[in-house]
């Protein structure tokens, strides 16, 4: 089964926590503090493989979580750091933030992209060691890893390809120009699945692909269309194939503006895309109506080829043609990652945690790992920024009403700071 969007959860590794353990050792009195820090959460990381063509594997498998890093121990042993999960997807798969539609990676190459970061290790004990507070008692539990939802779109990497009405030959063309076996039939919606094929000519090779399911209405779901319009996206030029004869009681130039409008409708830089239009099955159709189509399209400042695809007739000039463009078209198409959004000052808050461990006093919540991620701690104002947050947010009047006083210690996950009036 060819599936070519899937949605799915993603959660990176945990941090291990840190250790609370002090040194012991004969003749050694009061060896002090030694607990390790934990060890890195498992990144979840995406890689790009060949041998896939289809997001099949995520039908039924929908959660995927690294594992946890190891916890620290004594004598300042860290903690080991979690081995990262490896997702494999289709080349040409876009990982998507389902629920802002942010573009978090396009696999289009052979590369790994990490798209879930794992959570830092929590410090030791022996981190917290200071003059006045020589045997601290408390450790820091790991960050937790970075969980999203996610929707994975396969979208085809081809050169060139092919849109039109079912059964005006699609499949057929790129069966006699490639090596692809697509089925052929003379019923509508034989093709189920996008076809790839490389077509060569000459010293010059491309990659085609046949688009299934492009009727009118096409770009609202009707039909096959909206489920393979994405397929078109990437493609540089785009052969659009048209029955000249109107063997199946169409008019061939009604057909063509309504391909196109649907291309429009679902993006309208698919109408500005280079497009060249091919009539087939010339030989149904009179002299006439092949030069009244043709002057139809030339004056639309299309390049028109009238083929016979079944025989092969006529198509080494389509090939040279699309050979000619191809060569002054940018490259396929590639999706620049989107950066997460800026903390946003009238949406911060949430839960938090407030505990007192050996006089400090240690701050916990989700939405605080969102800010500190954002922050830029070696500049000005970002510690101002970071300042206001917690201000805002009403940290600083929770721990006012924990009984916190000018002096003491206060930390948030990896980040510790006196707290002053």
């Amino acid at each position: 089964m060819f599936v070519d969007k899937a949605k799915i959860t993603i959660k990176a590794g945990d941090g291990g926590d840190g250790a609370v353990a002090f040194h012991r050792e004969k003749y050694v009195a009061a060896g002090g503090p030694d607990g390790g820090d934990g060890g890195k959460g498992g990144d979840v990381i995406f890689v790009a493989d060949s041998n896939l063509s289809t997001l099949m594997d995520f039908r039924y498998k929908r959660k995927f979580e690294a594992k946890k890093g190891a916890n620290g121990s004594g004598s300042r042993k860290s903690g080991k750091a979690a081995e990262n999960l490896i997702i494999k997807v289709p080349v040409g798969t876009i990982v998507k933030e389902s629920n802002s539609g942010r573009i978090m990676a396009d696999l289009s190459d052979f590369n790994e992209v990490v798209v879930a970061r794992g959570g830092k290790g929590g410090w030791g004990n022996t981190h917290f060691a200071t003059s006045t507070r020589q045997a601290p008692r408390f450790a820091k539990a790991g960050m937790p890893g970075e969980e999203f939802e996610v929707t994975l779109e396969l979208k085809l990497l081809a050169d060139v390809g092919l849109v039109g009405f079912p059964n005006v030959g699609k499949s057929t063309l790129i069966s006699v120009v490639s090596a692809a076996k697509p089925q052929i039939a003379n019923y509508h919606f034989t093709t189920l699945t996008p076809t790839l094929g490389v077509v060569s000519v000459g010293e010059n090779s491309f990659v085609m692909a046949d688009i299934p399911g492009l009727i009118e209405g096409a770009s609202s779901g009707i039909g096959l269309g909206h489920q393979f319009l994405r397929h078109v996206d990437r493609c540089r030029l785009l052969v659009h194939i048209v029955d000249i004869s109107g063997s199946e009681g169409r008019d061939p130039k009604e057909d063509f503006e309504v391909i196109n409008s649907e291309l429009e409708k679902f993006d309208s830089d698919l109408a500005k895309r280079p497009m060249i239009v091919v009539g087939n099955k010339c030989d149904l159709a009179t002299d006439e109506q092949i030069a009244d189509f043709k002057s139809y399209i030339e004056e639309k400042g299309y390049a028109f080829f009238p083929i016979m695809a079944a025989i092969r007739y006529d198509v080494d000039p389509l090939l040279n043609k699309i050979v000619e463009m191809l060569s002054t078209l940018p490259a396929i198409k590639k999706y620049e990652i989107e950066p997460a959004p800026e903390m946003d000052e009238t949406s911060i808050g949430g839960d938090i945690n407030i505990r007192i461990c050996d006089g400090v006093y240690i701050v916990e919540g989700k939405w605080l790992l969102r800010v500190l991620r954002s922050v830029n701690f070696d500049d000005y104002e970002g510690l101002a920024y970071f300042e206001r947050l917690l201000n805002k947010s009403g940290v600083i009047d929770k721990l006012r009403e924990a009984g916190i006083q000018e002096g003491d210690t206060v930390s948030i996950y990896d980040i510790e700071f006196e707290f002053v009036e």
